[in-house]
C-alpha cells in the first residue's frame, strides 16, 4: 500500500474482543504515528475518522506570509 498526499490509503483492521484495533504499519509510518500519541475519533454516521493530534509547536509558521488585512470586518465588534 503506497499513497501520495493526493491519494487515499486504505487498509483493513480487525476489532479485538476488547474493542482494540492495530493501525497497520504502512499507515503508522505514513502518518508518523508514535506510541502514546493522542488521536481523535470522529463519528461520521456509518464511518469513523481517526485524526492524529499534533503538538501545538507543529503549527508554528503554518500561516507564514498570510495576509490578515480584510480578514475581519470591524462592524461586527460590540
Amino acid at each position: 500500500m503506497t499513497a501520495s498526499h493526493e491519494e487515499v490509503a486504505m487498509a483493513r483492521a480487525v476489532i479485538s474482543p476488547k474493542f482494540q484495533i492495530v493501525i497497520p504499519k504502512e499507515i503508522r509510518e505514513r502518518l508518523n504515528l508514535q506510541p502514546g500519541q493522542v488521536v481523535s475519533l470522529i463519528d461520521r454516521g456509518d464511518m469513523v475518522t481517526l485524526v492524529p493530534q499534533r503538538p501545538i509547536a507543529d503549527l508554528r509558521g503554518i500561516a507564514k506570509g498570510a495576509s490578515y488585512e480584510g480578514y475581519r470586518d470591524k462592524t461586527d465588534r460590540f
